[in-house]
């Protein structure tokens, strides 16, 4: 968890994928249909996209 953002990473996509390919906004959708508040955001220091949550202790208060 990022104790600053408090969010949780469920997934970590390369940047450099195919071109026409979002495998990270594929996930998240996926999770987005299952309830979770998935959302896709860029990692700028590892060159990657990660899928992350809010964690559950923040998310019900």
């Amino acid at each position: 968890m990022n104790v600053r953002t408090g969010r949780v990473v469920i997934g970590r996509f390369p940047a450099g994928g195919p071109r026409g390919s979002w495998p990270a906004e594929e996930f998240a959708q996926a999770r987005r249909l299952e309830g979770e508040a998935a959302e896709v955001v860029m990692d700028l220091a590892s060159d990657a996209f990660l899928v992350v949550v809010r964690a559950p202790e923040l998310a019900e208060g």
